[in-house]
């Protein structure tokens, strides 16, 4: 379903640091479809690979075959928004062996509106028991799986705690705990999802007026110590403690930036077209 088959397993492992010259995490043992793994691969996929949607805010089209999303995410060390990230972890999970079935999702982090669904998450089961995996929402979202199989149990990953929630409906609904309160992040059905279904939602996404990602930077880094984001001209760093610091990001400083706190290296092109973006506001 993923084709997995026509993914670089090796590049992709280097790309995140469990292979080649990376980090030492995961690596030195066979990659195997065990909690271990997973836990690996995804820790190392979230920390290397930033979310961002700069090609739609460059009005260029998004590609979700594997061949594309490796191509800018891997080999020109791009990062990517949902359905490319999680399209990405997807292929290089079934390679290894792992169950992979995609769902789609309900945002909920924007007060009582009621949105689409166009978040992309993934279920990977291992040894019988479902996990949500997730590389693709940005700063709030978690940097590792989160167990479906126990509604309610709390999982602290760093210094951020996520629960995920049963309703009585059925909805399942992914929460973090931010000051005290626990805030919905997400909803999603049992209802799978399929690549295809992903190209549909990334049409909207990439698309439409009404779309969030139209018309705006927007570069995150959910980081195990401090999330990190781009929104705009604005750079934010939230703590686990409740601090918040935020400044306004110069066109002089915004490509430096980038690779400074996303690890992000764009192309002489599209630098040039962001830093033109950010003078255009001055």
């Amino acid at each position: 379903m993923w084709s997995g088959d026509e993914l670089d397993l090796d590049a992709y492992l280097a790309r995140i640091g469990l292979g080649g010259s990376g980090g030492d995490e995961g690596r030195g043992r066979e990659l195997r479809p065990d909690l271990e793994t997973l836990y690996a691969v995804h820790r190392a996929h979230t920390a290397a690979i930033p979310f961002e949607s700069l090609d739609v805010t460059f009005g260029r089209p998004v590609e979700l075959d594997v061949k594309s999303v490796q191509d800018k995410l891997v080999h020109r060390r791009r990062g990517g928004y949902c359905y490319e990230q999680n399209s990405l972890l997807a292929a290089a999970l079934q390679r290894i062996g792992f169950e992979v079935v995609g769902r789609g999702a309900r945002n909920r982090a924007r007060g009582d509106s009621l949105l689409p669904v166009t978040h992309a998450v993934l279920i990977v089961t291992v040894e019988g028991e479902p996990w949500l995996c997730d590389a693709g929402y940005g700063y709030p979202g978690p940097f590792e799986p989160v167990p479906l199989g126990r509604p309610g149990a709390e999982v602290r990953q760093g210094g951020w705690t996520y629960a995920v929630h049963q309703e009585e409906d059925g909805l399942l609904v992914l929460r973090w705990l931010r000051e005290g309160t626990w805030r919905d992040l997400y909803a999603f059905t049992p209802q799978p999802y399929h690549p295809v279904d992903y190209v549909v939602l990334n049409h909207y996404s990439s698309s439409h007026p009404r779309s969030a990602f139209l018309g705006k930077v927007i570069v995150q880094l959910p980081g195990e110590e401090v999330r990190v984001a781009l929104l705009g001209r604005e750079l934010t760093h939230w703590y686990p403690d409740g601090r918040v610091e935020s400044r306004t990001v110069t066109a002089d400083e915004v490509i430096p930036l980038l690779g400074r706190e996303f690890g992000l290296r764009l192309s002489e092109r599209e630098a040039a077209d962001l830093v033109g973006i950010f003078r255009a506001e001055d």
